[in-house]
């Protein structure tokens, strides 16, 4: 039986124990920093690489607008000063069987960003509204 790569339009969000239906997910990556380091008495003209921190994009939540659904301003609203309801997601990439296969668990996010559908008199597009939210770690699962 061929193998073949798994499609990535059959996904599902987690917050909060709720499930969440998205158009779009983006911003799912991480990269380390690197640190550079030469000793001075180094017998090498050229300095050493070691791993440093790493760094975690913003992820971008994309979904259709829906009458009376205010779960992205709710959370937004949670802002005050410096503080803010943090939450944990699972997004998770589903297989036919709607199984994940491969999952992303995001810790501590909170909104920094919440955009409405632009208006267009001659559109044809359905509404989408944006929440781009901050976190502080990614990991992913990829189950065989």
């Amino acid at each position: 039986m061929a193998q073949y790569p798994i499609p990535k339009f059959h996904f599902q969000v987690e917050w909060g124990g709720t499930k969440i239906g998205f158009s779009e997910v983006t911003g799912l990556d991480v990269s380390t920093d690197i640190i550079e380091y030469r000793e001075g008495s180094s017998p090498e003209y050229h300095k050493i690489k070691m791993p440093g921190m790493q760094k975690f994009s913003n992820i971008t939540l994309k979904r259709g607008t829906f009458k009376g659904d205010n779960d992205f301003y709710k959370w937004y609203n949670t802002i005050a000063l410096n503080t803010i309801e943090r939450r944990n997601l699972v997004i998770s990439l589903l297989n036919e069987n709607h199984e994940p296969v491969v999952v992303w668990k995001v810790k501590n996010a909170f909104p920094v960003k919440v955009q409405s559908t632009d208006l267009k008199a001659d559109g044809n597009e359905v509404a989408i509204e944006t929440m781009e939210i901050a976190h502080e770690g990614l990991t992913i699962q990829n189950d065989a």
